[in-house]
């Protein structure tokens, strides 16, 4: 079986189902225009990641400026008069219509503007002068129009409601009251500041996702991919239902590198779904399995979603912090998806792969274990006290290396080999010939020696060549997907820019925690807990469904920003750490994507799939029970997340044995199957035993096992009963 990934293909599809890539078809001169933009945007960040960033409004002016001024170019204003072949003309040169042009330069001039004027902004802010409050404006309409285009209406119309919020604040009911403000002032706070549009949000996409998302896209072209299916296909193909346990390794794996749920899942799915079909699958079932899999990219380390490096800026914490918080969650996610189809698997008594079906996992990793130097390096560059994006530079620098010394000629790369060597040696021995700080004398030796020593290796095992259009076809996909992060990322800056200039976070704050509040002296009487721990559970349980309804038409960057802002210090207020909060948010806002009735990862792979794509989204969700069931249980008990100062290991170790409980009682239920099929009464009592282990504590655990023991014990005795029917 051939694990080669059509990437052609899997942009395609990714066209179909990701709004975020639907470009509309352009002229010769306009492609040529595109194409060398999105380029050179690439190699900016590539550049600045390795060789030092620019100043800060400089850096984030430069990429908004490439961003929304692309976004006039490859999105048209009406999605859905988009035709599929170019007009051309005077009134459209390079297919794009003049007032698109225009559009461009008004988002390149309104981004470089306050660049332009750096020294003098400190005598501006406060006191703008016309023309800065004309850049302001023009810049905060480019912005919402190119979000429109990119993002559809939803974000546009919130951003929007908070704009409003801020003149109207003198007429709001009771705690929702402010001063108001002007549209001088309100111009001034969002362009001039840094808590506005040039604020931490674009700040972030600019300096840590968009390396870490090029990483990924080159990563994948240099054959990462195909190993990863390679080595989930050797662990898991050979078991009962072996696809979908194939489809949530390789998405687990493929989550390392790429934090895009769309991405994942027709990339992983256009291989996987076709094999769990023919193995029996339900379509509707095989295409939620892939779906609910895939987004565990967005919370699998060390390449997350971009709210996870949002995480650095709000919490002000080291990457590497994230990353361990980050790993048990996301081991409970894929555990909750994997017992799931487990279950369903054996119900259904479907088999494993054959060797027939499966790839030579052997010869494929023979060929591209050298692959995974660029990983091992990015690993170790972040864990070594590196800033993300100098590690996602010596990734990217390792995956050009790899692909372009491969060579399907026996010869010896002479020239690519002394390239390599030299450039090692050049980051060991010259230091203080470049900007930046590249650790100590002994680790760079180190790194460089690892770096030098697996090209060598390698070089006894020739394989296919990268060639240098590749590389560049690589470069403008992860341009690409910049585009619209870019434009979100730009309209929080003005939904923030109002919450700071209003106040406005610490008033939601005070009005979730009091609706807490009320709804616990409704239940409090009848529920055996104390006032505090049902005030936190309603908190968080508000919390959740609004960022469930909110992602439905928002992107999980945004949903988290916008909740952090407005839920997180209500959590605090109640006493959840910082850290907690955040991952709490981030979780729920990831949802979205399989949460009809707009789940777009879910939707992707229903129609691979052939199947209904509400039913899709409806089993991805009861999938993803883990990723629903495990942000409550370390919110109460927060060692789960290994790196706050509550961990120690009885707390984590019982916290973990009750999550594991949990999720397998109700994976059991929702499949009406464990050991044999269970009939109704069993999955209602496992779904009821399955509650206490959500507590933490080793008796909440134990009172769970000790209900749960009938069913276990029955399932076991119905289960002989099945074996020896057989064997007679």
């Amino acid at each position: 079986m051939s694990l080669q990934i059509d990437h052609a293909k899997a942009a395609a599809l990714e066209r179909e189902f990701d709004a975020d890539m639907q470009f509309r078809p352009l002229g010769v001169g306009g492609n040529w225009i595109v194409v060398a933009l999105l380029l050179s945007l690439s190699v900016f960040h590539f550049y600045t990641a390795g060789f030092g960033l620019l100043r800060e409004q400089t850096h984030r002016g430069i990429h908004m400026a490439f961003v929304l001024g692309l976004i006039f170019l490859v999105f048209a204003a009406n999605r859905g008069s988009r035709a599929t072949v170019p007009a051309t003309g005077w009134l459209r040169p390079g297919g794009v219509p003049l007032y698109d042009w225009a559009l461009f330069g008004a988002a390149v001039v309104s981004s470089l503007y306050l660049p332009s004027i750096f020294h003098d902004i400190a005598f501006k802010t406060g006191n703008p002068d016309p023309l800065d409050v004309a850049m302001g404006t023009t810049l905060t309409i480019v912005v919402l129009e190119a979000t429109r285009r990119t993002m559809g209406w939803a974000l546009v119309v919130i951003t929007l409601g908070f704009v409003v919020y801020a003149f109207a604040g003198p007429w709001m009911p009771g705690i929702l009251v402010h001063p108001g403000t002007s549209w001088s002032q309100l111009a001034d706070h969002l362009y001039l500041t840094s808590q506005g549009i040039y604020g931490i949000p674009i700040g972030v996409v600019a300096t840590y996702v968009f390396h870490f998302v090029l990483f990924g896209v080159v990563a994948m072209r240099i054959g990462l991919g195909r190993l990863f299916l390679a080595l989930a296909m050797a662990v898991a193909g050979r078991f009962a239902g072996g696809p979908a346990k194939v489809a949530i390794f390789g998405s687990a794996l493929f989550g390392m590198i790429s934090g895009s749920s769309v991405a994942n899942a027709v990339t992983v799915g256009s291989l996987t779904i076709p094999m769990m079909k023919r193995l029996g699958y339900r379509p509707h079932f095989a295409a939620a399995v892939e779906a609910t899999a895939s987004t565990g990219g967005q919370i699998t380390p060390p390449v997350m979603g971009a709210a996870a490096f949002l995480m650095i800026e709000f919490l002000e914490l080291p990457y590497q912090t994230i990353i361990a918080a980050a790993m048990i969650p996301a081991f409970l996610h894929f555990y909750g998806v994997f017992i799931q189809v487990h279950f369903e698997a054996k119900r259904l008594g479907l088999r494993g792969l054959t060797p027939e079906e499966m790839p030579d996992w052997r010869a494929v990793l023979k060929q591209d274990w050298v692959t995974l130097i660029p990983l091992a390096a990015l690993i170790w560059k972040i864990f070594d006290g590196s800033t993300p994006y100098l590690a996602a530079f010596w990734g990217i620098f390792l995956c050009i290396a790899v692909g372009l010394i491969r060579s399907e000629r026996q010869r010896t790369p002479t020239i690519e080999i002394l390239l390599v060597v030299a450039w090692a040696a050049l980051l060991t021995f010259g230091r203080g010939m470049l900007p930046g700080d590249f650790g100590d004398w002994f680790g760079e030796i180190c790194f460089s020696s690892f770096v030098v020593l697996c090209v060598v290796l390698w070089l006894r095992n020739p394989a296919p060549a990268l060639h240098w259009r590749d590389l560049a076809d690589a470069f403008v996909v992860g341009a690409k997907y910049a585009l619209a992060v870019g434009a979100a990322a730009a309209a929080i800056g003005v939904i923030v820019g109002v919450v700071t200039l209003t106040g406005t976070a610490l008033k939601f704050a005070t009005i979730i925690v009091n609706v807490a509040n009320d709804a616990t002296a409704l239940v409090h009487v009848w529920l055996p807990f104390d006032k505090v721990t049902l005030v936190k559970f309603f908190t968080l349980a508000m919390t959740a469904i609004v960022c469930i309804l909110m992602g439905c038409g928002v992107p999980t960057t945004a949903t988290y920003i916008i909740m952090v802002t407005m839920a997180a210090p209500a959590l605090a207020i109640l006493g959840v750490a910082p850290l907690v909060a955040h991952f709490f948010v981030f979780y729920y806002g990831v949802l979205a994507d399989i949460t009809p009735p707009v789940a777009v990862a879910a939707y992707a792979a229903a129609s691979m799939a052939g199947a209904d794509p509400f039913k899709t989204g409806n089993t991805a969700f009861r999938l993803a029970l883990a990723k629903v069931l495990v942000p409550f249980i370390f919110v109460f008990s927060p060692a789960l997340l290994i790196v706050v100062p509550e961990f120690n290991w009885p707390d984590f170790l019982v916290t973990f044995a009750g999550c594991i409980v949990s999720i397998t009682f109700l994976g059991a239920a929702l499949s009406a199957y464990m050991l044999a099929p269970m009939t109704m009464w069993e999955r209602v009592w496992l779904a009821v035993a399955a509650i206490p282990a959500m507590a933490s504590g080793a008796m909440p655990l134990l009172a769970s096992v000790v209900l749960g023991l009938p069913v276990v014990g029955h399932q076991f005795w119905r289960m002989r009963r099945r074996t020896h029917a057989v064997e007679e």
